[in-house]
């Protein structure tokens, strides 16, 4: 019995637990012509749970909307009597039981909801800077015959606080928000409500406006590059320029307009339009003025000007010295000036390369005179040109420029060199600078390391500024070495090494040998040349030819028979005489040639005359053998002191076999002494033996070539052969 008792209490405690839990906080809302939506609050249900909502009428009239685990529950149109009044009762079943909740009245004008409007456009109003103007269209969903009343809420973009306006919108109308901040975007949102009913719209879809800016009140920050002058006197200009602070109240800029025109004719101004912030035009060589400025939808920026001055103006100069001081992070510049009045500056920086259209960057400073850049602004490793211009007013005066690194690091490659002038003890060493591109750096110096294939290396150093190094004192005839390194403040870089030979011989001692040896060959070829010249004249003074006496055609005749032959060989004579005495030279004016001649016929005569005496003894001596008794003519020859030879003796005169030789000889020192002063008797007159004066010609008496010799019978002659 117990036990029953206690199964049903367990029963019933537990049922009551898993009973459906009672529908509270019912809420419900009227969507016009959509539906009539009632929503409770449950906790979660363990079992399957079914609910039901009765809804009443003021006529008493009822219907259910049932759903299965959900907690609302709709009422659609056209099942809808607007307005009017509905009780709402919520019901909970499942297996355990069910519960109801409490009746609940509602009037359907005080709980419709409409559609959220649609926003049309935010925009500014023109020539208001501050405000933006909503256009929006009627919200769907209110129902005739009512108004409706919508709220509008602001923010700016990028930021989550709203600002709700405390104005009401009505009627469509567009509606203005004011107190906006130039040049800003915001974002619009609405919501809207029927004039009885206490639920507002959800709110819109955001819309972003952006109210209109300022006129640009500030003008830009303007610079020139000027090009060479051309021979006509153009040049090329080129303009940049970059706004000076980004003003949040100005718009974005449209475009520039720029002005030129000559300084002393303001009538021939020219406009040039550009979206690009530079501009590329050429000038002629006189004055210029330029003005930039730049243009948004809101208006027009003031003008920036400069003066571009004449080819050959002396533009001002005013700074006297700079200095760089640089560090990890940053580059600081200082300059000093003459001037104290000039406040305001142009920086300008470029990589120090050799191509055009470089691109440049500068900064104008005021009121100071240093300058401090970041090394964001500088690549590591580049060399930069860095030039300070004075600015007063229009007028840009003389730059002050110097070259700095950032940062320095060790050349790419090294200098490429070779070896000049070798000598015996001495080479010049000459490299090439290295490309501004690849040094990296300032070459502090160089240094050029030498060594010979038996020795140890040696090292010379030279300055930046020195592109050659002469290395001495150096072995002759040996192989070095030698390469060349370039230093910067990171390090050095070896160029490629490359060998040379020193000379065994001297410029000196090879011009000194050349000169001996070409000396000697032109002293052998004169001597050549002059034997070739003289050797028939020496081979006569050496190895005379002996004529033949047997060919002679003098020959010395006594009686008639002399006489014919006399005349016979003076007429055959004097024809050859006449063509051999227009050849020959006067004595005063022999030569060297002629004196060698000279020399040599009066050899030949001395041996002619020796031939001679040898055939005549060798006569004698057969005619002794014989023991005969003969005689002879003389044929001794005499000479003058003048070189005249005169051959022949007096028929009358007879030598004697046994004294021939004896009286010759005597007769010959006699007439040789008497010869200048007397002829011998019966000797011819010159103009009677014509052929025997060898004076006329050196030559005439080596034409004879047979010699007679008479012996005691006229009749009888002996004619000798040599």
């Amino acid at each position: 019995m117990m036990e029953k008792i206690l199964f049903w209490a367990l029963f019933l405690l537990l049922g009551n637990f898993c009973l459906a839990e009672k529908p509270e906080n019912i809420s419900c809302i009227l969507y016009y012509k959509k539906n009539f939506t009632c929503t409770w609050s449950s906790e979660k249900e363990v079992y399957p749970t079914i609910y039901t909502v009765h809804r009443t009428n003021a006529l008493g009239e009822r219907d259910t909307c049932t759903s299965e685990n959900r907690t609302s529950c709709s009422f659609f149109f056209p099942k809808l009597i607007y307005p009017g009044a509905y009780s709402i009762e919520v019901k909970a079943k499942n297996s355990f039981g069910e519960h109801k909740s409490k009746v609940t009245s509602w009037r359907l004008e005080k709980i419709v909801k409409i559609e959220p409007p649609t926003i049309l456009t935010v925009k500014p109003i023109p020539g208001v800077k501050d405000m933006l103007e909503v256009a929006w269209r009627k919200p769907e969903g209110v129902p005739y015959s009512k108004s409706y009343v919508c709220q509008l809420r602001y923010r700016r973009v990028n930021s989550a606080n709203w600002k709700l306006l405390s104005q009401s919108v009505k009627d469509e109308r567009p509606h203005n928000i004011t107190g906006l901040r130039p040049l800003r975007q915001y974002a619009v949102s609405m919501q809207c409500r029927v004039d009885d009913s206490e639920l507002w719209s959800s709110w819109s879809e955001e819309r972003i406006g952006t109210t209109e800016g300022l006129a640009p009140n500030s003008s830009l920050d303007l610079w020139r590059v000027l090009g060479p002058a051309q021979p006509d006197g153009r040049r090329t200009v080129q303009l940049l320029w970059k706004e000076a602070e980004v003003e949040p109240n100005v718009r974005k800029t449209h475009g520039y307009n720029i002005w030129y025109f000559p300084e002393n004719d303001a009538t021939a101004k020219k406009k040039e339009t550009t979206a690009n912030q530079q501009f590329r035009f050429h000038l002629g060589s006189g004055a210029y003025l330029v003005s930039v400025a730049y243009y948004t939808s809101d208006g027009l920026s003031p003008e920036a000007t400069l003066r571009i001055p004449a080819v050959h103006e002396k533009p001002l100069q005013c700074i006297e010295a700079m200095k760089v001081n640089q560090s990890q992070d940053h580059l600081e510049m200082e300059w000093q000036t003459s001037d104290a009045d000039i406040d305001r500056w142009v920086i300008e920086w470029y990589p120090d390369l050799e191509m055009e259209n470089l691109k440049r960057s500068w900064e104008f400073v005021s009121q100071t005179r240093n300058w401090t850049i970041r090394a964001d602004n500088f690549e590591p490793f580049q060399c930069y040109n860095i030039s300070v211009y004075p600015v007063v007013g229009v007028d840009v005066g003389v730059p002050h420029s110097i070259q700095a690194y950032f940062k320095e690091g060790i050349p790419l490659e090294g200098p490429l060199a070779k070896a000049q002038n070798i000598n015996t003890q001495r080479a010049t060493i000459k490299w090439e600078e290295i490309p501004k591109i690849q040094r990296r750096g300032f070459i502090r110096n160089y240094t050029v390391f030498y060594k010979s294939d038996h020795g140890e290396e040696f090292a010379r150093t030279v300055n930046a500024n020195i592109l050659q190094c002469e290395l001495e004192p150096l072995e002759r005839n040996t192989q070095y070495t030698v390469k060349v390194m370039a230093n910067t403040l990171a390090g050095g870089k070896n160029g490629t090494s490359f060998n040379f030979r020193t000379l065994s011989m001297g410029i000196i001692e090879i011009v000194f040998l050349a000169s001996v040896v070409g000396s000697s060959l032109v002293f052998l070829c004169i001597l050549v040349m002059v034997c070739n010249l003289a050797k028939p004249k020496l081979k006569r003074l050496v190895c005379p030819e002996i004529p033949n006496p047997a060919k002679s055609k003098v020959v010395l005749w006594h009686g008639d028979s002399f006489k014919s032959k006399l005349h016979l060989g003076e007429v055959q004579f004097h024809d050859k005489m006449k063509a051999e005495d227009e050849r020959i030279l006067k004595p005063y004016l022999l030569s060297s040639g002629d004196l060698i001649d000279k020399l040599v016929v009066d050899f030949e005569n001395f041996l002619d005359k020796t031939e001679v005496h040898r055939v005549e003894m060798m006569k004698m001596q057969e005619n002794i053998l014989s023991g005969e008794k003969k005689y002879v003519n003389s044929t001794c020859n005499f000479y003058s002191p003048s070189g005249q030879v005169f051959q022949g003796l007096p028929p009358s005169t007879l030598i004697s076999l046994e004294g021939t030789q004896e009286q010759c000889s005597e007769s010959s020192d006699e007439e040789a002494k008497n010869r200048p002063s007397q002829r011998p008797s019966g000797i011819l007159e010159p103009e009677q033996q014509p052929w025997e004066e060898a004076g006329l010609n050196p030559y005439l008496k080596n034409s004879v070539t047979t010699r007679e010799f008479l012996t005691s019978d006229p009749t009888k002659k002996t004619e000798v052969q040599p």
